[in-house]
């Protein structure tokens, strides 16, 4: 079953890898294209805010926790899941469609909301980019459906591939863009014609529908087909039911949150890191996370439904606390490593950006990466609960870290200047996950009764220590490499950033090693044999 599973993740893991770094790629080349703290590239990021939201909504809870234990569950019919498949992707198709439609038609309503004291000029500018980006809504949700399915058939790779054909797609249309109305680092808000809305817009529309539609060859292949089923009863759509309505309610608590961040968010734009840069930011940020993380706990996902659902809770602790700890302590090495070469990442993902600029998001990007290993085992904790059929308890945590961030963002942008709300916001939510991911471990043991707590805490701890001297050569390199070169471009950002990435990640290693963690252990032993 291990070795199943590190398949699994490994196959994940490389398409969730290829497909980030073209993610990179893209958000590079569209900062060249429009700038990173520019009106245009704020513009941008809230006429496309809507799909993208509504996404994560889907494919970071409320499909989740619905399709992938009803789906093992409705494997053991006579007809191994198909009716059930056939009327749940049926139902979300509807509902993705009326959605759609309610945005098209509320667009500029929502984004009046959430530019408050921006100039109609640009307003009008967000809204152009929403109609050509809102329809994503549809294929967004297809791609959500299709791929969980393929997930819970146990067919991993395809979910994780499709999403670098996007990529290519919208890199395609930016350099189109470039080759048509070529670059600008603040690119005025007059210049810009319905063809340069339509290129930017329409390609990343027309990547999120290929993402969507590819997933229709490997779903013909698990043997799966498709007939529209318009008979919502009677494979147990009423216990989905029962599960969703805690998906729903904390999809639209965190629709709720956004409609308050946002528009404080959007105070900055001209100022300092606004939504765009943060969009960017995060994105960088939750490379690690998806291509780790999201990887290895999928994987272990499937694994934990099948337990859950059979209530097999002995086995379900181990499994958990294996993820659990394995999840920590990859993921506590890639928060040291982005702390260390944040100034060197910004740069590539901004290759035209003024020192100023690369200096501010640097800074926002360290400040993320203190709360990066909470959030992925906060993000393995919630995925347990999801595997009991219990999306009430995530809707909790949720809940309470969302209230946290909230309150903190409306006292502290009382206080701060505009150019400086995205780092601001960023030490915020660091502070609301760490105690976030406390929170929800701790709701998880009264669950259970046990997580194999003290077995968590003490690798943890020896994860910690082996960091300690990792962070301390790499505070030393970066050091050197600023005093070497002080005005580095791209290229040498590339350079600097792999030699510090190398030369740390051997010392966290070689420090894992000697505490003898089992984890690295096991591994060492399975590459000698092989």
């Amino acid at each position: 079953m291990a070795s199943a599973l590190q398949r699994a993740s490994a196959i994940m893991a490389s398409g969730t890898m290829v497909s980030r770094i073209l993610g990179f790629v893209k958000t590079a080349l569209l900062g060249v294209a429009i700038g990173q703290l520019s009106r245009s590239a704020d513009a941008f990021a809230n006429g496309n805010i809507l799909p993208n939201t509504l996404y994560m909504l889907l494919a970071g809870g409320m499909l989740n926790a619905i399709l992938v234990p009803q789906i093992v569950k409705s494997v053991q019919h006579a007809d191994g899941g198909k009716s059930y498949l056939n009327k749940v992707l049926t139902l979300v198709s509807v509902a993705l469609f009326a959605v759609t439609a309610l945005a098209m038609i509320g667009a500029p309503y929502v984004l009046h909301l959430l530019t408050p004291g921006w100039p109609d000029s640009q307003r009008m500018l967000a809204v152009a980019f929403a109609y050509w980006c809102i329809p994503q809504i549809m294929f967004y949700g297809w791609y959500t459906v299709l791929g969980e399915a393929l997930n819970a058939k146990r067919v991993f790779g395809p979910f994780t591939w499709a999403p670098a054909i996007a990529n290519v797609v919208a890199i395609a249309g930016i350099l189109v863009y470039i080759f048509l109305f070529g670059t600008d680092n603040n690119p005025p808000i007059s210049d810009w014609s319905p063809l340069s809305i339509g290129i930017l817009g329409g390609s990343a529309t027309l990547g999120i529908a290929a993402q969507a539609l590819i997933l229709i060859v490997p779903w013909r292949k698990a043997g799966l087909s498709y007939r529209p089923d318009f008979k919502w009863r009677g494979v147990g759509l009423g216990e989905t039911g029962r599960t969703a309505f805690w998906a729903l309610l904390t999809a639209t608590l965190m629709t709720m949150g956004g409609l308050v961040v946002t528009p404080i968010m959007n105070l900055a734009s001209g100022e300092g890191p606004a939504t765009a840069a943060m969009q960017n930011i995060w994105l960088v940020f939750m490379l690690p996370h998806s291509v780790i993380a999201v990887s290895l706990v999928t994987a272990y996902f499937t694994r934990l439904s099948e337990l859950g659902q059979t209530g097999n809770m002995p086995d379900f602790r181990e499994a958990y606390t294996a993820a659990a700890k394995q999840v920590t302590m990859l993921m506590l090495f890639a928060a040291t490593l982005m702390f260390m070469a944040a100034p060197f990442v910004t740069r590539v993902l901004w290759p035209t950006g003024t020192a100023e600029g690369i200096e501010a998001m640097a800074l926002v990007m360290r400040v993320y990466s203190i709360g990066l290993a909470a959030y992925s085992l906060m993000f393995t904790t919630q995925r347990a609960f999801f595997a009991l059929s219990d999306a009430r308890t995530p809707f909790i945590f949720i809940t309470a870290q969302l209230v946290a961030l909230i309150g903190g963002l409306l006292i502290a942008v009382s206080f701060v200047e505009a150019a400086h709300i995205g780092v601001t916001y960023a030490a915020i939510w660091t502070a609301s996950t760490v105690g976030q991911s406390a929170f929800a471990l701790w709701l998880l043991r009264r669950r259970l009764g046990s997580i194999g707590g003290r077995e968590l805490l003490s690798g943890i701890a020896r994860y910690v220590i082996a960091a300690i001297p990792t962070i301390i050569v790499g505070m030393l390199l970066v050091g050197a490499a600023t005093r070497i070169a002080p005005d580095y471009g791209m290229g040498l950002a590339v350079v600097f950033a792999f030699v510090i990435a190398a030369v740390m990640g051997v010392i966290y290693l070689v420090m894992l090693i000697l505490l003898r963690v089992p984890e690295v252990q096991g591994i060492l032993r399975r590459l000698g044999k092989r």
